[in-house]
């Protein structure tokens, strides 16, 4: 009886067995849930948006690009043309001029000047002949013009006189619109990118609506419709694309697809939103002027010059996109950038941000340079009403007029 009874009670080698593998596996179990606890924890201070660097990768790129600005500007200090109020001191008939002038126009530092210097400024370029004098003529006082022109143009309307508010200037795009740009680009979900496409187009109404030419009269109620329709169509295609894109590949995949939605997105509501905000110019037309920028023929308008600019504007706005867009996320996904961010994720924003920036600083001039501001047109391609009209000085028929075709 006792024997049985301690037999039972003796554990066996089986159960001894049984019992050290149970505790094993909880053990393994609690390590595995520690590890994979930490590997997410890991991932989303990864995954996080450093926003230091980012700032640091910002100011980087405003001052890339003002950097090249002023390089620009002191490399042909030695080549300064004579001042001349109602000329440009870049040659308007080549693309390296107009670039040089779009690049010295859209530089960020100009936004560092108060309404008070630029009013001053624009005071010195009235008076130019007086300063002129006072300086005996000396070349530096030249340049010292052509940069308060400079000063002045990046700041005030060319037809209204009106101060253009900071955002819209051609000079705080870099500034401002930037980061709305490097925000889109760096979008992982449809909600994000849906949200920055928004305040992409809506801050872009803006710039059309305060670079347009100001002759052509449009009511609130054209302009609201004008916004609507271009901010619809830019939602429209970002959503479009970023469901495709989401249904068709799967969730990592589409994560790192969704950083090139932006560019056909903007390229296709850009330009829409150009070419929406401005149509009301080609119904109402625009003057055109002589070579000296005077209206030729006052009260009457030009439908045809002002179906010339809308177009040409809108084709710049379009091709704007490509290095803002789609330049910087095709160098940090090839080559040396590459290898840098895969093995430093976190700075692959912050690196964008400073592509992106400097792209965009250099490639908004060199896309608006594609066409001059001021535009020419043979006198044989206007409306009837102006074909005959005869220079007042010379009383020789016009051979081509001018007109403002905006920015």
């Amino acid at each position: 009886m006792f024997s049985v009874r301690a037999l039972s009670l003796k554990p066996t080698n089986s159960g001894l067995r049984n019992r050290a593998v149970s505790l094993m596996s909880r053990r393994k179990k609690s390590a595995l849930t520690t590890k994979d606890t930490e590997v997410v924890s890991s991932n989303t201070s990864s995954s996080g948006v450093p926003v230091a660097k980012c700032l640091l990768a910002a100011a980087a790129g405003v001052g890339t690009v003002s950097a090249v600005a002023a390089l620009v500007e002191n490399s042909t200090a030695s080549s300064v043309p004579a001042f001349d109020p109602k000329g440009q001191r870049y040659d308007a008939e080549s693309f390296g001029g107009r670039f040089s002038r779009m690049l010295l126009a859209c530089d960020p530092s100009l936004l560092m000047y108060t309404e008070e210097q630029v009013r001053e400024s624009q005071q010195m370029v009235l008076d130019y002949q007086q300063f002129l004098a006072k300086n005996n003529n000396d070349p530096a006082a030249h340049r010292q013009l052509w940069e308060a022109k400079r000063v002045s143009e990046s700041a005030v309307h060319p037809d209204t006189g009106d101060v253009i508010p900071r955002p819209f200037r051609m000079s705080g795009y870099v500034f401002y619109n930037g980061p709305v740009c490097v925000a889109m680009v760096a979008s992982q979900s449809t909600l994000p990118l849906l949200f920055w496409s928004w305040i992409n187009q809506s801050q872009n109404a803006l710039v059309n609506y305060y670079n347009r030419n100001a002759a052509s009269t449009m009511t609130n109620e054209t302009l609201a419709k004008s916004y609507a329709a271009a901010v619809g169509s830019a939602l429209c295609v970002a959503f479009g694309l970023a469901t495709v894109i989401q249904k068709r590949f799967d969730a990592q995949k589409a994560k790192s697809m969704l950083r090139w939605v932006a560019f056909p997105s903007a390229v296709v509501a850009s330009s829409l939103n150009c070419y929406i905000v401005r149509s009301p110019e080609m119904d109402s037309g625009i003057p055109l002027l002589d070579q000296h920028g005077n209206d030729v023929l006052p009260g009457e308008t030009s439908q045809e010059a002002a179906t010339r600019g809308v177009h040409s504007t809108t084709l710049s706005r379009a091709l704007l996109q490509a290095p803002v867009y789609f330049l910087p996320p095709l160098l940090v996904s090839s080559g040396p950038l590459k290898q840098v961010v895969t093995k430093n994720p976190a700075l692959t924003v912050p690196v964008t941000t400073f592509l992106l920036l400097a792209s965009f600083g250099v490639g908004l001039p060199a896309t608006v340079a594609i066409f001059p501001q001021i535009a020419e047109i043979p006198s044989e391609q206007v409306e009837d009403k102006f074909k005959h009209l005869r220079n007042p000085k010379t009383q020789q028929p016009y051979q081509a007029f001018y007109y403002n075709k905006g920015l």
